[in-house]
Parts: structure tokens; C-alpha cells; sequence
């Protein structure tokens, strides 16, 4: 077996553009950055304004926090930092990543710096443009100054629950509630949550019956999991050849997502009737969303439990 050699390109190579193509390119791979930072990113939103300004993306941790993230295809430099820590401060954002293509030694002592002496954690990360041979390129994410796990533990302990936490908790009281009042068994036994979905299991390993929330959406899904791919894929396309009746039973389309390079697959259907910060829009949106999940066990538990 022959072995290649990794070789460094030009970033601009990949993405010529930061605001329109990396940045872009990042909202939508959140999870390979997360694969160097371990903190669970989600629910990406790019460009959202502060104030005069507007940060590159907006996600979430695993635990709900606000979490910053400003990209620079460019040597770190001191206009960078003070931009992200005014989003940081404007946001009360829980933590802050600083993605550069350079990161100056001046400025992993600073971050390390704020790591020591403040709870918020707070990233510089070196981005590389790799391939082997003449594969395609991809990217490479290091974390060149980031919070020890001593600091973390510090400044989640000193966290308060955000607005954002308080209200998922709330919004999903009260879904299962309803869940509860019309009788529907799926998802009656499980608790709230402050996370941005809760879920249960659909009878054998790595598949579970999911509820999503974002800001502005709601979100049923069949979510294929296990911890192998390629049976994950498998079940997805024995599943996938029954659209035609599954989406008839479902009463509507579906989206269906192999979601390359996730080792996973979803059935989901989206429901942009409102979300955790529309509060005055619950009353709807909560039947509206445990209908559609019963609509989708209706459709999926029988082709499933064949497969």
C-alpha cells in the first residue's frame, strides 16, 4: 500500500472570497471546525448584526451558549480582536473562536491571557488547505491558544442559564404536556430539556424519533445514528425506496439528508411556523409540530420496523 504526502495549498485556492466563500462554506460545515474544538456547535446563523457591524456566524455549544466566530484568511491582527470582543460583549456571547490562516504569537499569548482571567472561553485557530496527492482539498483546523479544562469547568460553573435555555426549557414543558393531553405515547416519558431537541427511540440502535427547535422553526425528524455507517446508509436507502408511499402517508413532502460526512442520515420535516423566540406563537406552533411527528411515526414505523 502506498503512502501519500500531505501537502499544504493556498487558501485562497479553496475559498478566493472570506466573506462569500469561506465563510459561506463554514456555515454550512460547522462540524468539521467542531471537530477541533469538541463543543458541539449547531444552529449556525451567519452575518447577524451588531450593532453598526455584523459578526461572521453566530452557533451554539452543546450546553445552548452563544458562541462567536470571526473568520480572517489573513495573519491574525489587532482589528480582529477588538471586532470579536465587541461582538462578545454586544451578544453576551458564552464563548468566542478566532479563525485565522496566521496566528501571531502576540496574539495566542493575549487569548490565553483572557482564558486565565475570565470564565468566557476563547479560541484562536490556525485554518490550513491540505490534500494528498491530487485528492481533493480539505480543510485543516488547529487550535493554536483555546480555555484548559480547568478554566471551562470555571466559567460553566459561573454561567447562568441563558434566556435562550430558559425558553427552550419552557417551550418543550409544554409540548410534552401536550404530547400528554392528546394521549400520543411517542415521547411521553421523557423530560424537558434546555437543548435544542429531545427525543426518543424508534426501536433499535442509533434511530430515534427527534423533536428540533431554532429561533424562528420547529423540526420532526427520524434521525439515523448508529454506529455504523454504512448501515446507517443501508436503513436510509430501504427507507429512501419507499418515499413515494411513505411521504403519501405522511400527508406531505419530506426532506431527505444522507448527510455526507456525518456518518449519520435524517427523514425530517421543518416547520417554519415559529420557534424558541417566538413565544407568543406557541399555542399553534406546538400542535402544529406534534402533528407533524405523529404523521411521521404513522408514515415511517411500519417501512422501519421491515427494513
Amino acid at each position: 500500500m502506498g503512502i501519500g504526502r500531505l501537502e499544504r495549498i493556498p487558501l485562497r485556492r479553496v475559498w478566493e472570497h472570506e466573506a462569500s466563500d469561506f465563510t459561506t462554506w463554514l456555515e454550512e460545515h460547522v462540524d468539521v471546525l467542531d471537530e477541533a474544538l469538541g463543543i458541539g456547535l449547531t444552529s449556525v446563523e451567519r452575518e447577524r448584526a451588531v450593532g453598526a457591524f455584523k459578526v461572521d456566524l453566530v452557533a451554539e455549544d452543546a450546553d445552548g451558549g452563544l458562541i462567536v466566530i470571526e473568520n480572517q484568511l489573513e495573519a491574525s491582527d489587532h482589528d480582529h480582536l477588538g471586532k470579536l470582543l465587541t461582538y462578545l460583549a454586544a451578544l453576551d456571547a458564552r464563548g468566542a473562536v478566532w479563525i485565522v490562516s496566521r496566528p501571531r504569537p502576540e496574539h495566542a499569548a493575549t487569548v490565553q491571557w483572557l482564558n486565565a482571567r475570565t470564565s468566557t472561553p476563547f479560541w484562536l485557530v490556525q485554518v490550513e488547505a491540505v490534500r494528498i496527492g491530487d485528492s481533493d482539498p480539505a480543510p485543516l483546523f488547529t487550535v493554536a491558544a483555546g480555555p484548559s479544562e480547568e478554566t471551562r469547568a470555571a466559567g460553566e460553573m459561573r454561567q447562568e442559564l441563558s434566556e435562550r435555555h430558559r425558553l427552550r426549557r419552557a417551550f418543550w414543558t409544554r409540548l410534552l404536556d401536550h404530547v400528554k393531553a392528546t394521549n400520543t405515547r411517542l415521547h411521553a416519558n421523557i423530560s424537558p430539556s434546555r437543548e435544542s431537541w429531545i427525543g426518543t427511540g424508534a426501536g433499535r440502535s442509533g434511530v430515534g424519533y427527534n423533536y428540533g427547535i431554532v429561533r424562528h422553526a420547529t423540526r420532526v425528524e427520524l434521525y439515523i445514528g448508529g454506529p455504523d455507517p454504512k448501515e446507517n446508509q443501508r436503513i436510509f436507502d430501504a427507507l429512501h425506496a419507499q418515499r413515494e408511499s411513505i411521504e403519501k402517508v405522511f400527508g406531505e413532502p419530506l426532506d431527505w439528508q444522507a448527510l455526507e460526512g456525518r456518518k449519520a442520515c435524517r427523514i425530517s420535516k421543518t416547520l417554519e411556523l415559529g420557534g424558541w423566540s417566538d413565544e407568543d406563537r406557541w399555542e399553534a406552533v406546538i400542535p402544529a409540530t406534534v402533528d407533524a411527528m405523529s404523521r411521521l411515526h404513522r408514515a415511517l414505523k411500519g417501512p422501519l420496523r421491515r427494513v
